[in-house]
């Protein structure tokens, strides 16, 4: 597929020093400077922080940031020792998701939609926010709700891709609530898979024994999963369709 989802300004190519602080990366630019990178991404990055890979960032003129650069994309090699790039930035993912909803990517399985509101509060007490929070147009047979949460996933273990990478209460969370709205609404996970290797998508039991369980718990409620595959580039994002489940573990 060569649908192009997002095109942005040709990102800076560097290799990756240390990442640190969580928040923190050195990367060594083609030049030989060595410059500090906003990293979005606060997990454990499995797979990902090899030594010296290369790496490309962003820049922002803002004159309010701190960091103008944000980390954005990093290489690892496949199964088959080719380069995939992989998107890094967590922040992009809600906006790649929304481009696939926008374009009707996605309408096969949640219908013509009329309005899509994000960050809209709800769950026990209302102090959660889904990411996007979706009514159906009038001609939808399914009139209900729809309810999306997103989830950037980067690990992969052969050509599965994982979420998570790590214990996640707030993804518990989060799936505990998106099963409490079946069957009054249509909640829908999206594991917004940011590399174009993976050909399946399981749940990350070996770093979240509990997500794993919850995940099938809740999709054995109603809740429905649409893993979205996305391949990254200097310059734009291209769709690169939607990815089977693969349960791993029962």
């Amino acid at each position: 597929m060569s649908d192009k989802i997002i095109e942005f300004d040709p990102l800076i190519e560097g290799i990756l020093i240390k990442r640190y602080k969580r928040f923190l990366v050195d990367i060594e630019l083609e030049t030989g400077k060595v410059v500090t990178a906003h990293c979005a991404n606060t997990g454990p990055m499995k797979g990902l922080l090899n030594e010296r890979a290369k790496v490309r960032i962003s820049v922002s003129t803002s004159p309010q940031r701190k960091l103008p650069f944000t980390w954005e994309q990093v290489c690892v090699l496949d199964l088959n020792n080719e380069e995939v790039w992989v998107g890094v930035n967590t922040l992009f993912a809600n906006k790649l998701i929304k481009k696939v909803i926008e374009k009707n990517l996605l309408k096969e399985i949640i219908g013509e939609i009329e309005t899509i509101k994000t960050e809209v509060p709800y769950g026990n007490e209302k102090k959660s926010r889904i990411d996007f929070f979706v009514t159906p147009k009038s001609s939808n047979p399914d009139n209900r709700n729809i309810y999306i949460e997103v989830k950037n996933t980067t690990w992969i273990k052969g050509n599965v891709a994982l979420f998570p990478d790590t214990v996640t209460k707030r993804g518990q969370k989060h799936l505990r609530e998106l099963k409490e709205l079946t069957p009054e609404c249509k909640s829908i996970l999206i594991p917004c898979i940011t590399r174009k290797d993976a050909s399946f998508f399981a749940p990350g039991d070996d770093a979240d024994p509990l997500y794993g369980k919850l995940f099938r718990e809740s999709v054995n409620a109603g809740m429905i999963s649409i893993p979205c595959s996305f391949e990254f580039h200097k310059d734009h994002v291209t769709w690169n369709g939607i990815k089977p489940l693969k349960y791993m573990k029962t």
